[in-house]
């Protein structure tokens, strides 16, 4: 799956048709001791809010969160709390064929979803654009940066639920990256210099790593 690389100069602002955003808050954040990841604290607020202040203003059809247990826990997000469809926790796809189940039903003009995950807090703000940019509406397009993929943060038909479906449910697929490999999804790429715009933050050393990059670049 080779990367678009990033463009040297910022492309002119463009119409991008809505899109739901989708963020991603079903794991189990064992490397982090447990508990719900994007309620961690990073400079004063959390790491979901700041995931959506960055994502809402890209996303014309509003933002739900994926979310297994009480929805109570998130009491500020600004749409809504939709859990897992599948049993077991089985992953990252289970969340994104939840986003996708709910905007074929509670959104039925749009044609595509925008998955991030809930602890990425420097989310690119051209994100949207850039990868409505480079689909062929029937694609799925994903990011990238560097040598790195990212799986999670990615551009979805809502057409292709069934074909997810068929792959969680029946075959038992559990890894995002063999799907969007079958699917021949695209990659767009961004740079990591200054800083990587899809740091998440798995592990200890992350969050003092989004930390450090707060206090040199005074982001909001």
């Amino acid at each position: 799956m080779p990367p678009v690389a990033a463009p040297s100069v910022l492309a002119p602002l463009v119409p991008v048709p809505p899109v739901l955003g989708l963020i991603l808050a079903g794991g189990l954040a064992r490397r982090m001791g447990g508990g719900d990841k994007p309620l961690r604290n990073l400079g004063g607020r959390t790491l979901l809010d700041r995931v959506v202040s960055r994502l809402e203003p890209q996303c014309g059809g509003g933002l739900i969160l994926n979310a297994n247990g009480d929805p109570r826990r998130f009491p500020n997000f600004p749409g809504r709390i939709v859990p897992d469809g599948v049993p077991d926790n089985p992953g990252p796809l289970a969340g994104i064929l939840a986003g996708l189940d709910h905007a074929a039903a509670h959104h039925p003009g749009l044609t595509h979803v925008v998955s991030v995950s809930g602890d990425a807090p420097f989310l690119p703000l051209d994100l949207v654009a850039r990868l409505v940019g480079s689909g062929s509406g029937a694609s799925i397009v994903m990011a990238a940066s560097g040598p790195r993929e990212h799986f999670t943060v990615a551009l979805w038909p809502v057409a292709l639920r069934g074909d997810l479906r068929h792959a969680l449910v029946e075959r038992g697929e559990r890894r995002v990256g063999a799907f969007l490999k079958a699917h021949e999804a695209v990659a767009v790429s961004w740079p990591v210099e200054p800083f990587d715009p899809f740091l998440n933050i798995n592990a200890p050393e992350d969050l003092a790593a989004a930390e450090s990059i707060l206090a040199e670049f005074e982001r909001d």
